[in-house]
């Protein structure tokens, strides 16, 4: 090393190459500022000895970090627990009710004006005329499939997107109960079919 070191200098220091570093646009840096370090020095720090108390000095190990110095990550939020309890289920604010209600709203709407436009009967004459037992057998069936995925812990908010979302549903279903209260009402103030 102190080998290399004179060597180093000792080209540097001749005029050949100063006269070349004053040519080129970049000059060298003097050597002669760096101090000079002792041959003792050297073999010091290669075998890992103190030069003034000459005991030998292993380098210590980079420690690992501790929890404290490591940034906290947070953790996903947790998903909400969706209770499958039937008093949970079918509770007033609960995601039952409202939900089917909705769906026979609609199905029931739907159902009226295609009955009145086809045969021109209101809807008090058609739950008059057989219309209460498709009425129970569809409530039955929108029930039960409603009730089954909510009983397994499915919620309808994981499984909407796109157009068909939960929330357009409940909208739905809520214009739908207005329509149909506001056709029964509609046809028992004139006394007759709506259309």
């Amino acid at each position: 090393m102190a080998l290399t070191s004179s060597t180093l200098q000792t080209i540097f220091s001749s005029p050949s190459v100063a006269s070349r570093a004053r040519t080129t646009s970049y000059s060298f840096p003097r050597i002669a500022s760096v101090p000079r370090l002792s041959r003792n020095a050297v073999l010091c720090m290669a075998t890992g000895q103190d030069e003034k108390t000459g005991q030998t000095n292993e380098p210590a190990a980079a420690a690992p970090p501790t929890t404290s110095q490591i940034p906290a990550i947070p953790p996903p939020p947790p998903k909400p627990k969706v209770s499958t309890k039937f008093g949970d289920v079918l509770a007033f604010s609960g995601p039952a009710p409202e939900r089917i209600n909705g769906r026979l709203a609609m199905v029931g709407f739907v159902a009226a004006l295609a009955v009145e436009l086809s045969k021109g009967q209101d809807v008090f004459t058609q739950i008059s005329e057989g219309g209460t037992t498709w009425f129970v057998a569809t409530s039955v069936v929108f029930t039960l499939a409603s009730l089954i995925p909510l009983f397994k812990g499915i919620t309808v908010e994981s499984k909407s997107g796109g157009l068909m979302t939960s929330d357009a549903e409940m909208w739905n279903g809520r214009f739908a109960m207005l329509g149909l209260v506001a056709l029964a009402f509609t046809e028992y103030v004139k006394g007759g079919p709506f259309v």
